[in-house]
């Protein structure tokens, strides 16, 4: 899957409200909406697991200590205070993408771990580099408050826990189209998160 999504990976990587927050070139507030908008997209992911868990497809994917959505409330605590939540509304995009990963949770597990795959071997990787940035850029504490979502405690080599992860991605007992339909996901949820980047740059348009 990693290979056959390299284009749209790359395209989300490289998409100007990514580029820009990476770089330092935004402020802490564009920094909590993507946050905000996370949210959104691990209640749906993690909503899931529950009746996801013993599904032979999706269940050996349902690792505890990957769950996000607490660590996600704590930073958005730190960076909006005890009312957070008021007012808080998904960008259409984010609905969009979070709709989709319901729908698959709900009709076809094997499409969810593509959105599972998708999200969570991307925080373990790339957003390590979002969290370094976070910490230099707008002064939070190293693996503290307002960094927690990519601080994955229970996890104590991460380079193992994805070569365990891809090698559950090899042993999916799909027959070949399945796991096709499967790749075909996981280029959409990268499309999907472009689309949630692309709405985030339309309102932190980087100033000339």
């Amino acid at each position: 899957m990693r290979t056959a999504s390299h284009e749209q990976h790359t395209e989300a990587e490289h998409a100007p409200f990514m580029s820009d927050l990476l770089g330092g070139r935004l402020g802490v507030t564009a920094y909590r909406c993507y946050t905000e908008q996370l949210w959104f997209l691990y209640r749906a992911l993690e909503g899931a697991s529950g009746a996801l868990a013993g599904d032979p497809v999706a269940g050996p994917f349902l690792h505890p200590e990957l769950a996000r959505t607490a660590e996600l409330e704590r930073d958005l605590a730190h960076l909006g205070g005890p009312s957070w939540r008021d007012g808080l509304e998904p960008l259409p995009a984010t609905a969009a993408y979070a709709d989709r990963v319901t729908a698959c949770a709900r009709d076809w597990p094997a499409g969810y771990v593509a959105h599972h795959y998708t999200r969570y071997l991307g925080d373990l990787s790339g957003g390590q580099l979002i969290r370094g940035t976070a910490e230099k850029t707008w002064g939070f504490a190293r693996k503290g408050d307002g960094v927690r979502f990519y601080v994955f405690e229970d996890i104590a080599n991460p380079a193992a826990f994805k070569r365990a992860y891809r090698a559950l991605l090899d042993a999916l007992p799909l027959d070949d189209l399945e796991k096709q339909r499967v790749v075909d996901e996981c280029k959409l949820a990268f499309r999907l998160n472009t689309a949630v980047f692309r709405e985030l740059g339309e309102q932190f348009p980087l100033s000339a």
